[in-house]
């Protein structure tokens, strides 16, 4: 178990890592590098090397924004060899629907119980 743990830590942090010194030698907006990340993802699954890392690293691949968009692909994937060409249009949010629903649901209820503070 303490092996798993460190796997997950040390390719986590290698990944949010990347995202931070994007932030501190680039001008790219959080926005952009978060889009790049889940597109990254995609791009890396499609070729197939994010499967293998996400085994390799369990939640340390799969929770960043890459493994959202390896999530994304690879629901794409297995919907396009059931259904064809229909597959590409509902197959990414057929995958990620249980944990979009989830982030908005957890959101909705982090904003009722904690009150806002102004900057």
């Amino acid at each position: 178990m303490i092996t798993e743990l460190l796997k997950a830590f040390l390719i986590g942090g290698a990944i949010c890592s990347v995202g931070q010194v994007l932030i501190d030698y680039t001008k790219l907006t959080p926005a952009r590098i978060l889009t790049g990340f889940v597109v990254a993802g995609v791009i890396l699954s499609a070729v197939g090397l994010y499967k293998p890392l996400a085994e390799f690293a369990g939640a340390g691949a799969t929770v960043p924004l890459t493994g959202f968009g390896h999530l994304l692909a690879e629901g794409i994937r297995k919907s396009v060899s059931e259904e064809g060409l229909l597959g590409i249009f509902k197959g990414g949010l057929t995958a990620s629907s249980g944990g979009v629903t989830a982030a908005l649901l957890f959101g909705l209820l982090a904003s009722l119980i904690f009150k806002q503070k102004d900057k």
